[in-house]
């Protein structure tokens, strides 16, 4: 009986402990996106913010997408465990 326990506590010492990312993870994750998209618009020539609706051109559509893309990772960042 002893030396299961002590077994179990052995194996429980030298299994790392799952953690996950949490709010911390999530807001750098989107600070990182929202540094990405602002680098984007500023590299078409435009700000990011700004609305330009059914006229917006083809690289500010691509630069949200890649922006959505982004946001949609970060959600996999809260939720996923991480060692």
């Amino acid at each position: 009986m002893q030396l299961n326990k002590i077994l179990n506590l052995s194996l429980m010492l030298t299994l790392p402990a799952l953690s996950t990312a949490g709010p911390v993870g999530y807001g750098i994750c989107q600070a990182g996106c929202s540094g990405v998209v602002m680098a984007c618009y500023g590299a078409a020539g435009f700000t990011w913010g700004a609305t330009l609706g059914a006229t917006a051109p083809a690289s500010i559509i691509a630069c949200n997408s890649a922006f959505g893309a982004c946001q949609a990772a970060c959600a996999a960042v809260l939720l996923a465990p991480t060692l």
